[in-house]
C-alpha cells in the first residue's frame, strides 16, 4: 500500500468533483469576465477552485494556484511540499466549447512533482500518476462517478488499487503505422515551433502534427499518441505540474529547452522556461511508497 494513497485519492476526488461543477456551468449560458492580465475567467474556474481547495485543506500542505499567484516568494520558498493546482486549464477552450480543458492537481516535493491528477471533464477521462506508481488513464464513466461520490463511510469505497486495476497503464501500445507525431498548442503556434516541425520533417520524413488545448498535450505524449511536445512559449507552473508527473510516470522526459535540465516548481518566478516533453527510453519506476514532507 502506498503510504500516501490518501493524498492521491483525495486529489482524484477533488478533480472529479471540480469537473462535475465545471460541466454544470459548461451546459449553461455562462458569463466571461476578464482578469487583470486580460485572460478569461468564468464561474466554472471559481467553483472548481473552491471545491479543490476544500478537499485539499484536509492536509497541512499549502496550495499554489493561479488564484494564489501573489503569495510572496519569501513565504513560499520554505514550502518543501505544496499542491500546485489549475482548477480549469484551458479556459479559452472551455469558452469555445471544444472540450479540450482539464483540471490539474499536482503534489510537488522540493521542486519536483511526485503526484499528478489530470481530469478531462468533457471526455470523462482521468489521468493519475505518482512517483514509483507509474501513470494510468481511466475512461470508465461508471467508475469515475463512483470515485467522485466516494464517502468516508460509504460501502464499497474505491481505492487506488481499483483505479490501477481498471485503468490502462501508460504508455499505451504505439501504433506501428503512425508517423512521428508532434503535439502543438491550439492557441499559440510560434515561428520557433514551425522551425522545430520543419527540422523534424528533415529528420523523419513524414511528420504528423496534432494541436490540442490545455495540459492534454503532455498527457497525449504520456500515453504515446504523440512523440514530442515542444513548448516554445510561455506557461505557468500550474499549467504543467500535474501533467508533468503524468508524462514522467509514463517514461517520458519533461526538460528545459535551453539546457536539458528538468523543469522545477515553486520557483521565485512562476513562469516556466520553454520546455520539451518527449518519449524517453526509460521504463516506469517500480512500485514503492511516496514520501511526502508536510510543513515543519
Amino acid at each position: 500500500k502506498m503510504a500516501d494513497e490518501k493524498l492521491l485519492m483525495t486529489a482524484v476526488r477533488a478533480a472529479l468533483r471540480a469537473g462535475e461543477a465545471i460541466m454544470d456551468v459548461y451546459d449553461t449560458d455562462f458569463a466571461v469576465e476578464q482578469k487583470k492580465d486580460n485572460s478569461p475567467l468564468t464561474l466554472a474556474d471559481k467553483r472548481a477552485h473552491e471545491i479543490i481547495v476544500g478537499h485539499l485543506s484536509a492536509f497541512d500542505i499549502p496550495v499554489l494556484s493561479e488564484e494564489g499567484r501573489d503569495i510572496p516568494y519569501k513565504e513560499r520558498r520554505d514550502w518543501q511540499s505544496l499542491w500546485i493546482v489549475d482548477p480549469l486549464d484551458g479556459t479559452k477552450e472551455f469558452i469555445r466549447r471544444n472540450g479540450e480543458f482539464t483540471v490539474n492537481i499536482a503534489l510537488v516535493n522540493n521542486g519536483r512533482p511526485v503526484m499528478g491528477v489530470v481530469f478531462v471533464p468533457d471526455r470523462d477521462t482521468l489521468y493519475v500518476a505518482a512517483q514509483h506508481l507509474g501513470s494510468y488513464k481511466l475512461g470508465d464513466k461508471n467508475i469515475l462517478e463512483r470515485l467522485a461520490a466516494n464517502q468516508k463511510d460509504a460501502d464499497g469505497l474505491l481505492s487506488l488499487d481499483d483505479i490501477v486495476s481498471q485503468a490502462a497503464a501508460l504508455p499505451l501500445a504505439r501504433s506501428k503505422t503512425r508517423p512521428f507525431t508532434i503535439m502543438g498548442s491550439r492557441s499559440h503556434l510560434s515561428k520557433e515551433v514551425e522551425d522545430f516541425v520543419a527540422e523534424k520533417r528533415r529528420e523523419f520524413g513524414e511528420v504528423a502534427f496534432i494541436s490540442a488545448g490545455s495540459s492534454l498535450k503532455l498527457c497525449l505524449v504520456a500515453e504515446g499518441t504523440a512523440d514530442i511536445y515542444p513548448r516554445l512559449g510561455p506557461t505557468m507552473e500550474w499549467d504543467v505540474a500535474a501533467a508533468h508527473m503524468i508524462a514522467e510516470g509514463a517514461g517520458a522526459d519533461v526538460l528545459r529547452y535551453d539546457n536539458g535540465e528538468a523543469l522545477r516548481y515553486n520557483k521565485e518566478d512562476l513562469l516556466n522556461p520553454w520546455f520539451i516533453v518527449s518519449r524517453a527510453q526509460g521504463g516506469v519506476p517500480g512500485a514503492k511508497g511516496i514520501k511526502v514532507q508536510s510543513r515543519g
